[in-house]
């Protein structure tokens, strides 16, 4: 296992845990980063397993808090226009979806730091329309959790109900799209050793969260998670811009 691997797994339990405390996050911060290591397609499909091993592993920590209702009205959406998404990735060069990836991720961080409570009201027909657009955006771009995140938010439940129910919905958008990844040939043999390894940093990852998860003061907390997020991803929106350029 050479320098680069070792950082990709370190990352990626970093990032377990941080996606625990903040109710988003692993999958935003873990696939900018794990890109610089490995290629992106890969780190696609690599980022999308673990952060379906992270949110089994958060639904078991608090499995008591589940909202059927949020999964049924939102969910499904998501899990429909996940696997939609994920079908369009093989079509589109590398470049391109860093660019998308990048361009979302600035967009969502600057907004969510200059609007920390931005919310959307919680009707059907919105929560419906938020299912759909954040699950299509996971499946095409690898993440999506605080789009999600922001139209959850509005519902106003605990913390822990919040990141069951989103937990669950995280997982049902991974189950759909995964396939899709695999079936485009974006994880070769080399990498399967991987999985295990991951299963078990997303385990302890959610595990330590779950300790932090309300001893640290989450605003200041997240407006850390969402400017390294915005600084991770200006590289993307350089590399496609010197695509097109070529």
């Amino acid at each position: 296992m050479d320098i680069s691997e070792i950082m990709f797994f370190v990352i990626g339990f970093v990032s377990e845990i941080i996606g625990t405390m903040a109710g988003f996050g692993s999958s935003t911060i873990f696939l900018p980063f794990a890109s610089y290591f490995i290629d992106f397609k890969t780190a696609l499909v690599l980022v999308a397993i673990f952060h379906l091993f992270g949110n089994i592993s958060r639904i078991t920590f608090f499995r008591h808090g589940l909202d059927k209702n949020v999964l049924l009205i939102f969910g499904v959406p998501s899990f429909i226009f996940s696997l939609i998404g994920a079908t369009l990735v093989g079509d589109l060069p590398q470049a391109v979806l860093k660019l998308i990836l990048g361009m979302f991720l600035i967009f969502i961080s600057i907004t969510l730091l200059l609007r920390p409570k931005l919310s959307f009201p919680t009707n059907k027909k919105c929560l419906f329309l938020g299912g759909g657009v954040s699950g299509f955006i996971v499946g095409l771009i690898g993440t999506g959790g605080a789009l999600r995140a922001v139209f959850l938010t509005g519902l106003k439940i605990d913390k822990e109900k919040y990141i069951a129910t989103a937990a669950v919905i995280a997982l049902g958008t991974d189950a759909s799209r995964i396939p899709s990844y695999l079936n485009s040939g974006f994880l070769t043999e080399q990498y399967y050793y991987f999985i295990p390894i991951l299963f078990g940093i997303a385990f302890v990852g959610s595990f330590i969260g779950k300790k932090l998860v309300n001893r640290i003061e989450q605003n200041k907390f997240k407006k850390i998670v969402l400017i390294a997020v915005m600084l991770a991803s200006i590289k993307f929106i350089v590399d496609g811009i010197v695509f097109f350029q070529s």
